[in-house]
């Protein structure tokens, strides 16, 4: 599949105007040719997060949206927002990765640590990657080893210091998650070094913190995000029993049967800042 940029034929444009509500980001405006006084959509390139959606919209009474194949570095913005580019590093589309949604297979975060995503940007703000890079930097002090398999990790140039790639930095994308794995009693560094650096964003994040529930029912990230003064809005990722886990770990067993039930009270449950799956 190739990878195309969003682009408006203008001699083709009537200035209708109805592809413009279908950009996530704002990029298409109204613009006035100083020769002819003629009105037309134009796309703000820089704005543009290449997400595909103006065109997949149908919305063109004259057909003048068209696209061109895009190369890197600007394949980033595409890669991090069109959710039917597969990033090739995963074979995962929209945004290449799975985060810890499949932990029952993977196996990812065991007890004792958690799993913290943190997703910059949203639909009608996104993020650069200068500002990207600013928390992969800072998160890095700390001595985290980023997950690999996510585009972010991908797009570094030194993992250990959490330095994006100097071309890519230049971009933007609609989304971009970060990555990694922590022992628990370390979150609230986690927290510290994001106070620190949110001053400096020109974008807004989502903290995402998952861990294995204890056969008591209880969150042992819990009292941690509280004491960190976070708001809690718990979701949930269940494996109901329509498959078999993958990954147990020490003292966990095989379920019982297809209805979710575990000998020994074996945990199956994490909580996730993500969409319920």
């Amino acid at each position: 599949m190739k990878v195309v940029a969003m682009l408006t034929e203008v001699a083709k444009c009537t200035g209708c105007g109805r592809c413009r509500p279908y950009c996530p980001v704002g990029a298409r405006y109204f613009a006035r040719s100083a020769a002819t006084g003629y009105v037309y959509v134009e796309v703000d390139r820089e704005r543009c997060v290449e997400c595909g959606m103006c065109l997949r919209a149908g919305v063109c009474p004259a057909d003048a949206i068209y696209q061109e194949e895009l190369d890197m570095p600007r394949l980033v913005r595409s890669i991090l927002s069109d959710p039917l580019v597969e990033f090739k590093g995963t074979g995962i589309p929209g945004r290449g990765t799975e985060e810890i949604k499949t932990n029952e297979i993977t196996g990812r975060v065991r007890f004792g640590y958690a799993g913290v995503g943190i997703e910059m940007g949203r639909p009608g703000v996104s993020t650069s990657w200068k500002d990207v890079d600013k928390v992969t930097r800072a998160l890095a002090r700390l001595g985290i080893e980023f997950c690999r398999g996510n585009p972010v990790t991908h797009f570094m140039a030194d993992a250990r210091a959490g330095e994006i790639v100097p071309e890519v930095k230049g971009e933007r994308s609609l989304s971009a998650i970060i990555e990694f794995d922590i022992p628990l009693e370390k979150l609230p560094e986690v927290f510290a070094v994001l106070r620190e650096v949110t001053p400096e964003l020109d974008t807004v994040y989502s903290l995402e913190v998952a861990c294995k529930r204890h056969a008591d029912g209880s969150f042992p990230a819990l009292p941690y995000i509280e004491q960190g003064g976070y708001a809690v809005r718990p979701n949930s990722k269940n494996n109901l029993g329509w498959g078999r886990p993958r990954f147990l770990e020490p003292g966990e067993e095989e379920p019982l049967g297809s209805r979710g039930r575990y000998r020994s009270g074996a945990v199956r449950e994490q909580t996730s800042g993500g969409e319920p799956s």
